[in-house]
């Protein structure tokens, strides 16, 4: 059996949080070398449109993988806290969490709203497919300013050669 961990986190600080993290563990636990297995992916989401989305299909992975019939019966589930109001020293709430509501009842109330509804299967497949390619989850008005800023693609490409074009001249 494959074991996932999903992480959405906000960088307080710009630098690498992955880096960190591992050091940190490292330290703590007397150990050395890389803290994955397998392949680490990571990939910049754009918040006001994306964070709400991927906090739902990273929650759900556990009910869609038929593990518990609700987000809130999962042991390592951030709804717990965010949905149900548990408490955590872990989990400081986003910005965005935090504009749900005035307080944290309201907040609790529209974190669980947003639950009411499933996932799309487009967008699962998308976010999946911008997960494994270590792309960007943006709109598209923000895909060539973030391309150019790291000098790469940040979406998948289009499958399949670009077609030839043809020669001025040449006939077939």
């Amino acid at each position: 059996m494959t074991n996932h961990v999903h992480l959405l986190l906000s960088p307080q600080k710009i630098e690498s949080v992955g880096q960190r993290y591992v050091q940190h563990i490292n330290r703590t636990y007397k150990r050395s070398g890389t803290l994955w297995e397998r392949r680490f992916r990571s990939s910049i989401i754009q918040q006001q449109d994306y964070l709400f989305v991927c906090q739902r299909y990273i929650e759900m992975n556990p009910v869609r993988a038929g593990i518990v019939d609700h987000p809130g019966e999962y042991r390592w589930s951030s709804y717990r806290i965010n949905g149900q109001g548990d408490k955590s020293d872990l989990i400081t709430h986003h910005v965005l969490y935090r504009n749900l509501g005035h307080d944290n009842e309201e907040r609790q109330f529209a974190c669980r709203g947003l639950f009411r509804h499933k996932l799309e299967p487009g967008e699962i497949d998308k976010i999946r497919k911008i997960t494994n390619g270590n792309f960007a989850l943006v709109s598209n008005r923000f895909t060539e300013e973030i391309s150019e800023m790291l000098g790469r693609r940040v979406t998948p490409g289009k499958a399949g050669r670009p077609r030839k074009k043809p020669v001025a001249g040449k006939q077939k």
